[in-house]
């Protein structure tokens, strides 16, 4: 039986080959001269007979990519190997326990009603519940000042006023009838615009796909629609998930209007810090999360890679793309986190792991390092040490660790990065529409993906087994560890847990001289500990709250 297998194996394999012969032209002539220039770029270097005996071989595969083109594969279509976070040794407790959530009683209207644009979605959760607002009347508040403030920021690409007039009023029905879905229930937020909602465009902030309509809505907006939240805005990406920079402008920082707001969840963290909206969701394949919320003073999570199923996301890079909410503070974060995680069918790379949040973080018996490699030289007022006294001066116990600095995990993440998103974005690049987008210099996507049709594919499966290597190497290290100080911008310790797939908390830490906030991040040594590291945020804000300090132009 295998041998009769074996034969038909064989006769399909000519058949294809003679196929392809069959349509090779003379424009397809491969000559050696052609096979040893190449070899240049790729490190390779083959004798005169090897280089002849490819010829043929490298025609049929130039004939097979003509093929493939054919198919214009769109961004939706799925990449069916799936990246796995999870190591062997790995152990996780899987029980989901109650959460109770500690919505105050006596949260009154402020006599200025602006007041409420920075509310904590608790203080909110309170006066919708109480019925002293209601979701609609929060909802056209709120959707006043994203209509006041947006090109101020350049934050807004698409106002979903009819949608969240809907969802509000079911909001209030709802609460009226006795039914009450969550704190998020009737509370207005916002979505990066790469998710998709049916009847409303989907841009991933770019002038190609401006007028793009997706009749699909994405898992994370399902998700928290069920728990009752109101979706008022499409907010302002990066082009394509990079920078801040997008076909309507450059999305401001709220504390400096003459600086961006970084990327590429730019304008999610812009609008929550100015108070446009409670919170928003971003999404990180390489600091992009982190970046944003860094910049602009904002609490940002970035939870372990396939802790939200990305159904209905735009695609950057399969092996690493996450979702994460943008908030004001930890508890707000842990909040939104709740009811947005989990996993489906469709994104196999998602898992539905416990989050059992309980708001509180036993400070002398957390385990919790710096990275002195990054820390140390720092001058002696920085944010970073200042925020280490902070926390040995309530009783945490710091040690001093070497974080892993020379894996080449930033080298290893651009190149993951550039070969599955020019794969995602293929159509794009063979038909020249890239030409259409607003960041046109080397370093960005256009040339990024023209740049990355010549990485090999047997060059990226050993960066993506390099990946794997380092995920092993860093596991020792990590894992002893609830809580890993580290610089928020310092780009290994940032590459190396999005390798890792290991969850972050970014937040404000202080105001430098020129009044912009400064920011910490804390990581999680140990895949899925949200819980721990939104605790261990939410009391380094009770200590400080850096987190209550808001822009002064978006306060009126």
């Amino acid at each position: 039986m295998k041998s009769n297998l074996f034969v038909v194996r064989i006769k399909i394999a000519l058949a294809f080959l003679l196929f392809f012969n069959h349509h090779i032209n003379a424009q397809d002539s491969i000559i050696t001269a052609q096979i040893a220039n190449t070899e240049k770029m790729y490190d390779l270097h083959f004798t005169p007979a090897k280089r002849d005996s490819m010829v043929d071989q490298l025609k049929i595969y130039l004939q097979y990519y003509r093929y493939v083109h054919s198919f214009n594969l769109p961004n939706s279509v799925p990449l069916p190997q799936w990246f796995d976070p999870v190591l062997p040794e790995m152990n996780f407790n899987t029980k989901q326990n109650k959460i109770y959530w500690n919505i105050p009683e006596n949260v009154t209207m402020p006599k200025d009603t602006n007041e409420l644009a920075f509310y904590s979605i608790l203080q909110l959760a309170s006066l919708i519940k109480h019925k002293k607002i209601t979701s609609s009347e929060l909802t056209k508040f709120f959707i006043s000042r994203l209509k006041q403030y947006g090109d101020t920021l350049h934050c807004v690409i698409s106002l979903t006023e009819d949608i969240a007039l809907k969802q509000a009023k079911k909001a209030d029905d709802d609460l009226a009838r006795g039914i009450y879905k969550s704190p998020l229930q009737g509370i207005p937020y916002g979505l990066k615009d790469l998710f998709a909602v049916k009847e409303t465009k989907t841009t991933f902030g770019t002038t190609p796909y401006k007028d793009q309509l997706i009749n699909e809505d994405a898992f994370v907006y399902t998700q928290l629609e069920k728990a009752g939240a109101v979706l008022v805005a499409k907010l302002s990406l990066g082009e394509l998930a990079m920078d801040d920079i997008w076909f309507g402008g450059q999305t401001k920082n709220p504390w400096n209007l003459k600086q961006g707001s970084n990327g590429s969840s730019a304008g999610s963290a812009s609008a929550t810090v100015a108070g446009l909206v409670p919170f928003a969701i971003g999404t990180e394949t390489y600091g992009s999360i982190v970046a944003p919320s860094a910049i602009c003073g904002a609490t940002g999570l970035r939870p372990t890679f396939g802790s939200i199923a990305r159904t209905g996301a735009m695609t950057l890079a399969w092996t690493s793309d996450r979702i994460g909410p943008i908030c004001r503070s930890a508890e707000d974060a842990a909040i939104v986190f709740a009811y947005s995680h989990g996993a489906d069918s469709t994104d196999r790379a998602s898992r539905t792991m416990p989050f059992n949040y309980t708001g509180t973080a036993d400070f002398l018996n957390m385990k919790v390092a710096y990275a002195k490699n990054y820390i140390d030289t720092l001058p002696a007022n920085s944010s970073e040490k200042n925020v280490i006294a902070t926390l040995q001066n309530a009783g945490v116990k710091i040690t001093p660790i070497d974080f892993p600095a020379n894996l080449h995990t930033n080298d290893l993440l651009v190149t993951i990065w550039a070969a599955e998103s020019a794969a995602a974005f293929d159509p794009l690049t063979r038909s020249g529409e890239d030409a259409k987008m607003a960041q046109q210099w080397k370093s960005r996507y256009p040339n990024m993906f023209r740049s990355a049709r010549f990485i090999p594919a047997v060059e990226y499966l050993n960066v993506c087994r390099l990946r794997y290597l380092v995920m092993q190497q860093a596991f020792p290290l990590l894992r002893q560890y609830d809580i890993i100080i580290v610089p928020s911008m310092a780009d290994e310790p940032m590459a190396l847990t999005c390798l890792t797939g290991n969850p972050c908390i970014t937040l404000p830490s202080g105001f430098s001289p020129d009044g912009s906030p400064t920011s910490i991040t804390f990581i999680g040594g140990k895949l899925f500990s949200e819980a721990a590291i939104t605790a261990f945020a939410k009391k380094f804000q009770l200590l400080t709250n850096y987190h209550l300090q808001h822009p002064e132009m978006f306060k009126k």
